[in-house]
């Protein structure tokens, strides 16, 4: 009886150390939610890529629109003396025309009108009661004075340093050591006056304009 004990217990053993091994339930979950993590998770390149343009160009043009304003700041108006020229104006700040400007003007008058830049420039009636083709700028050339038309002298005589100027503004006497800078002056089909940028030969000097 106690051998038969014995085998049964033999048997019982050796069919358990034929049994496969059993695999721990958490480890098994743990491998399978990690898997899923990382199926969630994972972005293409392509699309990684894509999202970052779309970040860039966004940023970019949000800062863009904040700093042109800021830069715009900065920059001087136009003085409008491109191809189309920029319109004469008086004391007041209006355009002057010239059938205006010429019917209360007499032959030889040089008046100021604000010109190119917003600088002081002399208007010229001629004998024939037409506007000279070109205006002077008033500001002399020694130290900046704004330069008056002495008609009866029939020059221009700065009231600092005494430097004198011919009609046409060239040089007569120092210490002046340049013509006065010459624009363009013409009639707009509007009628107002115009003034443009003189690039062209100093007609009283042969040479190019020092203020180009």
């Amino acid at each position: 009886m106690v051998k038969c004990a014995a085998l049964l217990a033999a048997l019982v053993g050796s069919a358990a150390a034929f049994a496969p091994a059993q695999v721990p339930a958490a480890r098994s979950a743990v491998s399978l939610n990690m898997a899923e993590a990382t199926d969630e998770y994972y972005i293409d390149q392509d699309r990684r890529n894509l999202m970052n343009l779309i970040l860039v160009g966004s940023a970019a043009v949000t800062i863009g629109g904040l700093a042109v304003p800021y830069i715009a700041f900065f920059v001087p108006p136009s003085s409008g003396s491109g191809a189309g020229g920029v319109p004469a104006k008086n004391a007041l700040g209006d355009d002057l025309f010239a059938k205006d400007y010429l019917a209360e003007k007499p032959v030889g008058d040089r008046s100021l009108a604000q010109g190119l830049k917003g600088d002081a420039t002399y208007l010229i009636v001629k004998d024939d009661k037409t506007l000279e083709t070109y205006g002077l700028n008033a500001v002399c050339t020694h130290l900046g004075c704004v330069v008056p038309w002495s008609a009866a002298n029939n020059k221009f005589m700065c009231p600092c340093h005494g430097s004198q100027y011919a009609p046409t503004g060239a040089v007569v006497r120092g210490p002046a050591p340049l013509p006065l800078a010459l624009a363009h002056c013409d009639v707009a089909e509007d009628g107002k006056i115009m003034f443009s940028p003189w690039t062209e030969t100093d007609f009283r000097t042969d040479g190019k304009g020092w203020w180009n």
